[in-house]
């Protein structure tokens, strides 16, 4: 009598066993069971092959309007987004972010669904949003008060507003959804904005962007410019009213050129020449002698003895040229003549010059980023860690002042370089990490692929493993991009085959 209500135990269980074995194996495996008991992560936080596979024949039953299916697919969402996060609590890293791009194709039903799945699928908390790019921004044609026309401009979508679906969307599966946005690059169709002629930049050999780079779609602007400024300003509070989870601003810097444009060794070289920029810099001036040197400087690329000794005479109630950032000891007038002076002064005003061009990308994200900090909504700033470095007495073209970055700001260093193993990639990062000041987020981003080489470059599995040894001051890392993870997906929805 004693062992009989454990004996009815044994046999409800083995019940229970047999009829789901028995149809595990047929097509209502969806509606018999959907949360198996063991957990359904497997290495690097992903969701196992077995339960993905039940997510998608509920999400397309679910599509088919079956609210059974709906009811149960919803369900496996949220234990999947659980799940997930909890692995990435206590797995390094904690934060796992992938770059993906939209198109228009993903209007499609159920698209946006299967994208969020796959990346929630590969053990991602985190997904960044292409929102502006190329001269287009991912807003409702309808709704889109920018100077940019809409990505979607399919007939009939107007009203459809494809970047706040995917955000909703990918909040609903325990995803933090940012916004990535293109900053000093404008793109092509702003330039065909008569009205916008004097915003973009120009260096001293009268280019813009569109003759120094490759790609037309790149138009990158003054910094400085009123116009600009505003037009960005607008645009991010656009973006911002879908309430992302951050924003990212990316091509903060000047252009990248080629051969041996690649190093700005003179001020031609330098993208000072537009009416905003030029003022700023004059403005820059603490005196007249300051001025009208810095005046000659920008206007021939040099000053001579005989420039210093003219301007010593036009002001001699002032002792030294001088402008922010400029220290002269005392008396150094009066004990050196204008020839001796004139290769300190010329280097001065070189390094002012350049100084001035990376302040204006400082300002320009500073600028952007507020509307974001009101919020209390997260940004970042990507960036190429080489991007800042001095060659002999020139500087990369970009000029790309990262280690200026506010920390405030998380940092995305760009670490794509190809050496054929991690060495280089583990250098570029930890070169970031011994710039940044002590409590700057570093999400490194890495370029590759899952389970193998790509481009000379190693699996993602190698390059995470390689900066592994930073785990402490790294708390994330992200990987461009969801095309290469599934380039064939990609390809079919950018031509809606």
């Amino acid at each position: 009598m004693f062992n009989r209500p454990l004996q009815r135990v044994r046999v409800k269980l083995l019940w229970q066993y047999l009829f789901t074995a028995i149809f595990s194996s047929s097509l209502l495996i969806p509606y018999l069971t959907i949360q198996p008991a063991q957990a359904q992560v497997t290495e690097y936080c992903r969701i196992s092959s077995a339960a993905t596979k039940t997510k998608e024949n509920l999400r397309l039953l679910a599509l088919k309007g079956n609210k059974d299916a709906q009811r149960r697919y919803q369900q496996l969402i949220q234990k999947h987004a659980k799940e997930v996060q909890q692995c990435r609590n206590r797995t390094w890293p904690k934060i796992q972010a992938v770059w993906i791009r939209l198109y228009p194709c993903d209007l499609k039903p159920g698209a946006i669904d299967q994208i969020m799945d796959r990346i929630v699928n590969d053990g991602y908390n985190q997904v960044y949003v292409e929102a502006f790019y190329d001269g287009r921004v991912l807003l409702p044609a309808a709704a889109n008060p920018t100077v940019w026309p809409s990505v979607i401009r399919n007939p009939g979508a107007e009203k459809v507003d494809l970047l706040a679906t995917a955000i909703k969307q990918g909040k609903q599966r325990g995803l933090k959804v940012y916004a990535w946005l293109y900053t000093k690059n404008f793109g092509y169709s702003y330039a065909l904005r008569r009205d916008r002629e004097a915003a973009i930049a120009r260096n001293g050999k009268g280019q813009t962007s569109l003759y120094v780079v490759n790609d037309s779609n790149q138009v990158f602007i003054d910094p400085y410019n009123e116009q600009a400024k505003r037009d960005y300003y607008r645009l991010v509070q656009e973006i911002l009213r879908r309430r992302p989870d951050g924003l990212l601003f990316d091509y903060i810097r000047y252009p990248r050129q080629a051969g041996s444009d690649s190093i700005a060794t003179k001020v031609a070289d330098l993208w000072l020449f537009t009416k905003a920029t030029q003022e700023a810099l004059f403005r820059r001036a603490q005196n007249n002698q300051g001025l009208e040197l810095i005046r000659r400087f920008l206007g021939k690329g040099y000053v001579t003895a005989g420039d210093i000794s003219e301007v010593d005479q036009l002001y001699p109630q002032e002792n030294e040229p001088m402008w922010q950032g400029r220290v002269v000891a005392a008396k150094e007038k009066s004990l050196l003549s204008p020839s001796e002076r004139q290769p300190l002064i010329q280097t001065e005003l070189w390094l002012l010059a350049v100084a001035h061009a990376m302040q204006g990308i400082i300002d320009f994200v500073t600028l952007a980023s507020n509307p974001a900090k009101q919020l209390g909504i997260p940004s970042g700033v990507v960036f190429f860690p080489e991007g800042n470095q001095t060659v002999g007495q020139g500087y990369d073209s970009r000029l790309q002042p990262w280690d200026q970055f506010p920390s405030s700001l998380e940092w995305h260093p760009m670490s794509y370089a190809t050496c054929g193993n991690v060495s280089c990639i583990v250098e570029q990062v930890q070169r970031v990490i011994s710039l940044a000041k002590p409590g700057t987020q570093i999400i490194p981003a890495l370029a590759g692929k899952w389970g193998g080489s790509v481009s000379n470059r190693p699996s993602l599995e190698a390059q995470m493993q390689a900066l592994k040894q930073f785990a402490p001051k790294l708390k994330g890392v992200s990987h461009f991009a969801y095309s290469w993870q599934y380039p064939e997906n990609d390809s079919d929805r950018k031509f809606c085959r």
